[in-house]
């Protein structure tokens, strides 16, 4: 995983929305997905996965919608109530949905402070798009403990026992 700066902050287009990260992500995902392609307009979606406690709203509140997945459990996608932009969603994975925040990448003030760690779904990826050679690519998922540096699994760990300990 890439070094990444320890305090990032971002936002949406219009300002109202402002937030700042801590620490550093648990991974950078770049999905080539056509659900993400169709999703975003563009040729792929790049996110930051956070504990959702290390997302501080530093400014103006998010509009949380409930939108379809291709999983079928759906995703819940925060956006500025203004101008609409997406800052971040909450997907399901095995019921981590509220405890991990997909932050937008692009919606930091300086986005090429997280490059991806892996590209995913390349099997769909736009053919023009070119994959530097030494980029971790899989053509769909990835087994995560193999994928994850040790430090970013453990913090996974740590977030599924609290919420095993919560739903007790």
């Amino acid at each position: 995983m890439s070094q990444h700066d320890p305090s990032c902050e971002g936002g949406c287009t219009c300002g109202q929305v402002r937030y700042r990260l801590q620490g550093k992500p648990l991974i950078v995902h770049c999905c080539h997905c056509r659900w993400c392609q169709r999703q975003t307009g563009t040729a792929f979606a790049l996110n930051a996965l956070f504990e959702t406690s290390q997302v501080d709203i530093t400014q103006g509140r998010v509009e949380n919608l409930d939108t379809a997945s291709p999983s079928g459990r759906g995703q819940t996608i925060a956006r500025c109530p203004d101008c609409k932009i997406a800052v971040w969603s909450h997907y399901f994975m095995g019921g981590l949905k509220e405890r991990i925040s997909f932050i937008r990448v692009g919606t930091l003030d300086n986005p090429n402070l997280l490059p991806p760690d892996v590209h995913i779904y390349t099997s769909t990826k736009q053919p023009w798009v070119i994959l530097p050679p030494e980029d971790h690519a899989v053509e769909e998922f990835y087994d995560i403990k193999a994928t994850w540096t040790p430090q970013a699994y453990e913090r996974l760990l740590a977030l599924t026992a609290e919420m095993k300990a919560a739903n007790a």
